[in-house]
């Protein structure tokens, strides 16, 4: 019976397919022809109809058509998933910057949920989760079977309540227990620091959101308003795992005049972008430093691609992660989304950085004892699936560069030492030259 009906069901599903195929078009705007493979597409509805008569206990349509679409974007790439309406709502919240949870940045690796950074100052920071960690277990209940967004709405929930945690970590002999209490997450994406240098400002952009850069422009022009001119600074983003593009393209036309920041191509015309710079310099040209590290991803590369290609900053520190792909977010009925690798981007100078990162202008690593006690950084070249760059002869013997302090302490953070007295030594030069021309 079920069969039967599934048999009736079908071409009508055929012919939305069909139907949706006959007005995609490819970038140049040429109708370009697609078949469907009936073939297979038969054979998904007897694998089906077969596990909905056969499997031992009775399924479920809905999840089973679920676990479907999940298998076909994990098959693509680790960035391209779908979202179901309550993951879709938390990502919307993520993108206004406030939401209810541990503070915490994960992917999914070989099914396994990999730790990416905790964020500066949350539950997840303050109860010691490091960059490299394994979640195997979330309240008792395995993570290996779950997708990523059923494992984020997990850690999600009520402010106040508890959650623990289970951790494999790198030199770890035993799993760890940790239990984190849920916190109002406010993600501050900017944060200043006094370096005790007069003129030399540090500014830290943990994430990219819609205001990110209003934020960075309040800060340094705050900064110029208590101690006057600035000489040097240092723009940390060290573990900034990324975000959205307009906020990596509005960070980066505070110090650019004029230029490509970031290009994008894909498949479909709309794909096809270029973003420029059009504002003054928000420091009028004062030497800039760039950290990042293998944690610094995506956006965070955006910016450091445009500072490096345009010689307006120079870049420190380890290689960065090599996540050089746009996703684009499709609301498809229901609450819920679908997002998808749509296109990649490239530096100003037409680099693709997708694998192969950022390799900074000077390389810096820190001392052994903070990168033991910081955890090991992960990589785009090292998650199962990822966009290959053909243009990009990659070496993977040193995958993963140092993460960064979580709060930095210029005696125990070496790049930030290295970040300053390359600044200083820049200023004293400039003015070196100055005088002899004078």
């Amino acid at each position: 019976m079920y069969m039967q009906a599934l048999k009736l069901c079908l071409p009508g599903l055929l012919l939305v397919m069909i139907n949706a195929n006959s007005w995609a078009q490819p970038a140049d705007g040429q109708t370009q022809a697609s078949s469907l493979p009936l073939e297979e597409l038969q054979m998904f509805s007897q694998v089906f109809g077969k596990i909905k008569s056969d499997y031992v206990e009775a399924t479920d349509d809905r999840k089973m058509l679920l676990d479907a679409i999940n298998g076909i974007l994990a098959g693509l790439d680790p960035h391209s998933s779908f979202l179901e309406p309550s993951a879709f709502r938390e990502m919307q919240i993520d993108t206004e910057g406030e939401f209810g949870g541990v503070g915490i940045e994960v992917t999914l690796e070989d099914h396994k949920l990999l730790v990416i950074t905790p964020i500066d100052d949350t539950p997840a920071d303050h109860a010691g989760i490091k960059a490299g960690d394994i979640i195997t277990h979330i309240d008792g209940a395995s993570t290996r079977s779950e997708t990523l967004g059923q494992a984020v709405d997990k850690m999600r929930g009520e402010v106040g309540s508890k959650i623990t945690l289970t951790i494999v970590r790198e030199g770890e002999n035993n799993a760890l227990e940790i239990d984190v209490i849920r916190d109002v997450i406010q993600l501050t994406s900017v944060r200043s620091r006094d370096l005790k240098e007069p003129g030399f400002a540090y500014m830290r952009v943990t994430s990219f959101q819609g205001g990110t850069a209003a934020s960075l422009r309040k800060k340094i022009e705050t900064y110029k308003q208590d101690n006057g001119e600035i000489k040097g600074l240092i723009l940390d983003l060290r573990n900034n795992p990324g975000g959205i593009l307009d906020g990596a393209v509005d960070i980066s036309d505070l110090f650019l005049k004029s230029g490509v920041i970031v290009q994008t191509h894909g498949r479909l015309e709309s794909s096809e972008a270029s973003f420029e710079a059009n504002s003054p310099d928000l420091i009028e040209g004062a030497p800039m430093v760039v950290l990042v590290n293998g944690g610094s991803a995506s956006a965070s590369e955006i910016v450091a691609g445009a500072l490096q290609d345009h010689h307006r900053a120079i870049i420190l520190g380890t290689q960065t992660f090599g996540k050089g792909s746009v996703q684009t977010i499709s609301p498809i009925g229901n609450g819920s989304a679908l997002k998808i690798t749509t296109a990649r981007y490239y530096t100003p100078s037409g680099r693709s950085i997708q694998e192969t990162g950022i390799t900074p202008d000077i390389l810096s690593e820190l001392t052994e004892e903070t990168r033991i006690n910081n955890g090991r950084s992960t990589r785009e070249v090292d998650l199962a699936r990822h966009l290959v760059n053909p243009d990009a002869d990659i070496d993977n013997t040193e995958k993963n560069g140092d993460p960064a302090p979580v709060v930095p302490e210029l005696d125990l953070d070496s790049q930030l030492q290295d970040a300053l007295n390359l600044l200083k030594g820049i200023v004293l030069a400039n003015a070196y030259k100055r005088k002899s021309a004078g």
